[in-house]
């Protein structure tokens, strides 16, 4: 069941969401729900209002984190700053990039905060949706176009959309997780929305590879879409092995110093992590969920022999 506090996450996450849509209803569509749903949430009105199967789906949509996690600050990495300038000159310019690089560096991290902070931009997990007809059906909903009818009509509708509103951005995330007939639908969407749409593909090593197979395969479609797309690879990180460790340690460094808590040996953590944000998340975790511990054994300890002790134990 739905709790109270998770409630209110959702709502904060709802409120937080609305400035990226042009109306009530284009939000309200594209979190799946009316508008009188709509307007009961943002008045507070939570009770009975929606079920908790759709609390769920909006939770789910806005990536609201309903567990009581730690707090984690965004850090501004070379990996963020490298992503932000692409993502801004494709959104203002109409661009479309291909991003292929390693894991674990900070790309999903990015293109989530981008889009959470501009205004026509979305997001879209592409290993959620790796068929022609969920792709297009996602990247309406994010958009508030209607995606309940004929896929045909689905399709006009939003490339309709597209081609009238400022400045759209479709970052594709994981893109290299996409059947063949959905980046085929891709080739077809950028046809139709040429010089309206920014469109960002990301995806790790792998994802030039499939490319790179299929363009030397002359399978129908890649090469149009490689050229598309830039005709090239972004990449972040460095080529050379003693550069590459130098940038994701520093990376590691740069995220470990805005989380971890006061007095934390920042160099221990790097080391663990061996680069990875992954594991410097986890490392900081512990502390943090070591830090809450040892306040409460601390408070345990204090009350012993007191009344409230007592209290506790039935005395």
């Amino acid at each position: 069941m739905i709790k109270d506090w998770q409630k209110q996450r959702i709502l904060e996450a709802i409120a937080q969401n609305r400035k990226n849509y042009p109306s009530d209803a284009k939000h309200a569509a594209s979190l799946g729900i009316s508008a009188s749903v709509y307007n009961s949430l943002k008045k507070g009105q939570t009770d009975k209002a929606l079920s908790d199967a759709n609390w769920v789906n909006i939770a789910r949509r806005l990536d609201v984190n309903l567990r009581d996690s730690i707090e984690w600050k965004g850090a501004r990495t070379a990996t963020f700053d490298y992503i932000t300038t692409q993502l801004e000159a494709c959104q203002e310019r109409s661009l479309s990039v291909i991003l292929c690089d390693l894991p674990n560096i900070g790309k999903t991290y990015t293109a989530r905060w981008y889009v959470n902070e501009h205004r026509n931009a979305v997001y879209i997990d592409c290993s959620q949706v790796k068929t022609k007809r969920a792709l297009v059906k996602k990247i309406a909903n994010e958009f508030g176009v209607g995606a309940t009818g004929k896929y045909q009509d689905t399709y006009e509708d939003l490339v309709y959309y597209l081609r009238s509103m400022e400045r759209p951005l479709v970052v594709l995330d994981e893109a290299g997780d996409l059947a063949y007939e959905a980046f085929l639908e891709l080739k077809a969407l950028w046809n139709a929305t040429e010089m309206c749409c920014g469109w960002y593909m990301m995806g790790a090593d792998g994802l030039a590879a499939k490319i790179n197979r299929n363009v030397e395969g002359k399978k129908v479609g890649y090469a149009e879409i490689f050229s598309r797309y830039g005709g090239k690879y972004s990449r972040v990180t460095p080529d050379q092995g003693d550069d590459r460790k130098a940038f994701l340690m520093e990376q590691a460094r740069v995220v470990a110093s805005v989380n971890a808590p006061a007095g934390t040996d920042i160099g221990q953590i790097v080391r663990k992590s061996q680069g990875g944000l992954r594991r410097v998340y986890t490392e900081i975790s512990k502390l943090k969920e070591g830090c809450v511990r040892q306040s409460s054994s601390e408070l345990d300890s204090a009350l012993t022999g007191t009344s409230f002790e007592k209290i506790k134990k039935g005395a």
